[in-house]
């Protein structure tokens, strides 16, 4: 069923008598699907979860998306099938390697095994991108995200899932929050924010454009 809040690519289909989030695309995670839907599982992404919480994230479906931390291709693949291009940065070597089928089986998506922290490694590679979506588990969430704003024009989006225990395992998460959101105020503006907890312990959702 097609829901106004969604981006164009993404329903809420019938799987088991539950409606529940789904794009068209070949399956990857052993997610449930019927015809060409398979199902999207907040609670193993990020960005599903930000969208199942009915977060207004600005995808309208078709963008061009740079995505951080793309690992085995979980919620990238998901991107993909609504997107337009997607490049997929993912650091470890051996998620990268699961990435491959994934992006063999959509000729839109790209993977490219690099450090999110240093994309001028990538910078000759990615093109100008309209969406930047990161869910990079390190020290330095929002340095990587103000690294990378340079792929996109001003205005354009920045979906960040910030991971609590990644700053600083003993700290506070809101007082990590405010430090996160404080850094990102140097490149972009933030327009939402929503905790997580309901799928993701200790994470926050940021929606943000670059200024």
């Amino acid at each position: 069923m097609s829901d106004p809040g969604l981006p164009d690519g993404v329903e809420r289909r019938a799987f088991d008598g539950r409606e529940r989030l789904a794009t068209r695309g070949p399956a990857v995670y052993g997610e449930p699907t019927t015809g060409d839907w398979r199902a999207w599982d907040p609670s193993r992404s990020k960005l599903g979860a930000m969208l199942e919480l009915g977060m207004d994230t600005g995808l309208t479906g078709g963008e061009t998306v740079l995505y951080l931390g793309a690992a085995a291709g979980t919620t990238v693949s998901h991107v993909a099938d609504f997107a337009g291009p997607t490049y997929a940065v993912e650091f470890a070597a051996r998620p990268a390697r699961d990435l491959l089928p994934v992006a063999e089986a959509r000729e839109n998506l790209f993977p490219l095994l690099k450090d999110a922290r240093r994309p001028e490694t990538y910078a000759h590679v990615v093109e100008p991108v309209d969406v930047l979506i990161q869910d990079v588990a390190t020290r330095g969430q929002a340095d990587v995200a103000v690294r990378n704003a340079r792929f996109l024009p001003d205005g354009g989006h920045l979906l960040l899932a910030v991971k609590a225990r990644s700053e600083d395992v003993t700290a506070d998460p809101d007082r990590v929050f405010e430090d996160v959101t404080a850094t990102l105020s140097t490149a972009y503006e933030v327009a939402a924010t929503r905790r997580l907890d309901r799928f993701h312990d200790d994470h926050l959702a940021v929606v943000a454009r670059r200024r």
